[in-house]
């Protein structure tokens, strides 16, 4: 069974809370359609890297930007709902994971075998 550090568990309840906070901001802010697909807190519990994915690529810097500069009022709505004595400061990244997938299946269709 994997032990799961203090940073991994607030880093589960950080992305629980900062996707609802995120999510209204969209709604009330008119931001691109963005989602929280994870978070990651350094072990000092200082910093969280929030990875955000986008629906349409052209979004993500306008997006990334905006959340970034609401990342302190964000930070203040958790200190209020959390029950941690302080809340890491927010970073949001975009996640290219998605991106990277979507070239590495196309280099394999690319590359595939032919079929006779």
């Amino acid at each position: 069974m994997a032990d799961f550090t203090r940073s991994d568990r607030i880093a589960v309840q950080l992305r629980k809370e900062v996707a609802v906070l995120v999510h209204q901001a969209v709604r009330d802010h008119a931001l691109p359609s963005v989602s929280v697909s994870d978070v990651e807190v350094t072990k000092d519990l200082d910093m969280a890297r929030v990875f955000v994915t986008t629906l349409l690529p052209d979004d993500t810097d306008m997006a990334v930007k905006s959340l970034n500069e609401m990342a302190f009022e964000f930070r203040r709505e958790l200190s209020r709902t959390l029950k941690m004595r302080r809340v890491p400061e927010i970073r949001f990244l975009y996640d290219n994971s998605v991106d990277q997938g979507e070239r590495i299946e196309q280099l394999l269709r690319e590359h595939a075998p032919k079929e006779d």
